[in-house]
C-alpha cells in the first residue's frame, strides 16, 4: 500500500511538471516575433528645429519645453517628441538647434486645424520671443 501512495504521488508529480511544461512552452510560442512593416504610411509628419536667441540658456530652453508640453495637447496630435540635439558628430548632423518638435498628424487636414487651434496660437504668442530661428520640415508618403 505504501508504495502505491508513493507510486501516485510521483504519478502526480509529474504529471503536474508535464502539464506546467507545456503551459510554459504554449506561452514562449506567443512572443514569437511576428513580420512587422515598420514604415509609417498614410500620415502626415511635421517637425519644427527651434533656436534660442540665449542659445546657452537653460532657462530659456527649459521655458520652450515647458511651451511644447502644454502645445501637446492639441488633440489632432497623434504623437509627439520634444528633443535635443543628440551626442552625434558626423559631417552632416545639424546640431545647431536648441529643440526640436515631432509631430505625427493622422493627415494634412488634422495638422491645418492644428496651425490654427488656439492652443497652437497661444503658444506662438507666448513663447516665440525665446528663438530666433526656427525650421519647418513637413512631410508624406512618398
Amino acid at each position: 500500500m505504501e508504495f502505491q501512495t508513493v507510486e501516485m504521488q510521483t504519478r502526480k508529480s509529474f504529471i503536474a511538471k508535464l502539464s506546467a511544461a507545456a503551459a510554459a512552452i504554449t506561452g514562449l510560442s506567443s512572443f514569437k516575433q511576428k513580420p512587422m512593416d515598420k514604415e509609417l504610411k498614410n500620415i502626415f509628419i511635421h517637425h519644427v528645429y527651434f533656436w534660442l536667441k540665449n542659445a546657452d540658456s537653460k532657462t530659456d530652453r527649459d521655458k520652450l519645453v515647458e511651451g511644447l508640453t502644454k502645445l501637446s495637447k492639441v488633440k489632432t496630435i497623434q504623437n509627439f517628441h520634444i528633443g535635443k540635439p543628440a551626442d552625434t558628430n558626423r559631417d552632416v548632423i545639424e546640431r545647431g538647434y536648441a529643440v526640436s518638435w515631432f509631430t505625427h498628424f493622422a493627415n494634412a487636414a488634422d495638422q491645418a486645424s492644428y496651425q490654427v487651434d488656439p492652443i497652437h496660437l497661444k503658444f506662438v504668442e507666448d513663447y516665440s520671443h525665446l528663438w530666433s530661428k526656427v525650421i519647418v520640415y513637413d512631410s508624406v508618403d512618398v
